[in-house]
């Protein structure tokens, strides 16, 4: 195994299992690898390459091939003290690169530390983006950077039957609009001359006060 499109996931919960089915999907050959023999089995149906292997063991991850793959992905929970072995091994072992899911701020730096290139807080990150659902009128909101983000949010009625460029919201918000969708319908580029009608959403970009002021508009 050496193509760029197959990934080793270590750790089939909730998250691994998602993970891993969705690469699947994008038409990546994954193998999956858990410690547990129920969970293996459970998920044999759907993944095509489920072993059963103590990955904090660096002689199972030899034996299962994991320095042929060009990304590893250290999936495990809760597990703190497993998910730091297995970063390790897979940093012992050559793997050009490790993603590994985070619980904590502390158990980030550690894996960092020890050398995973890409740590990622599942739970957090969902808790603030469901946070900001709550809030305005936003439908869904994406970090792009610390202070970065993504806003879908429903039009408000100032902006109703006007242009985007008549609307000036880069002037008076300094937002972006980035797309736009009708109920019912399709998102589609916007441009200066697309009109906002009541009803539609809108996807915008910028600083994340700005952005949320512009979501909090009625």
């Amino acid at each position: 195994m050496g193509s760029q499109d197959q990934t080793l996931v270590i750790g089939l919960g909730r998250f691994g299992q998602a993970l891993a089915g969705t690469l699947a999907g994008l038409g990546h050959e994954v193998m999956g690898v858990d410690a547990s023999e129920r969970v293996v089995q459970g998920c044999a149906p759907t993944m095509t390459h489920v072993v059963r292997a103590d990955a904090t063991d660096i002689e199972a991850l030899r034996q299962i091939g994991a320095s042929d793959f060009p990304t590893a992905v250290v999936a495990i929970g809760n597990d703190i003290q497993a998910s730091i072995l297995v970063t390790y091994a897979l940093v012992d072992l050559g793997v050009p690169r490790i993603w590994a899911k985070a619980i904590t701020a502390e158990h980030g730096a550690i894996l960092e530390r020890v050398g995973a290139h890409r740590v990622v807080f599942p739970e957090r990150d969902m808790g603030v983006r469901v946070a900001h659902t709550m809030v305005g009128r936003t439908v869904d909101y994406i970090e792009l950077d610390d202070d970065f983000v993504l806003v879908e949010t429903t039009v408000p009625r100032e902006i109703v039957g006007k242009t985007l460029r008549d609307a000036e919201l880069r002037t008076k918000y300094d937002v972006t609009v980035v797309c736009i969708k009708s109920p019912g319908g399709h998102f589609s580029y916007a441009t200066p001359e697309t009109v906002a009608s009541e009803g539609d959403l809108i996807v915008v970009a910028g600083r994340v006060k700005k952005a949320q002021t512009f979501a909090a508009l009625e």
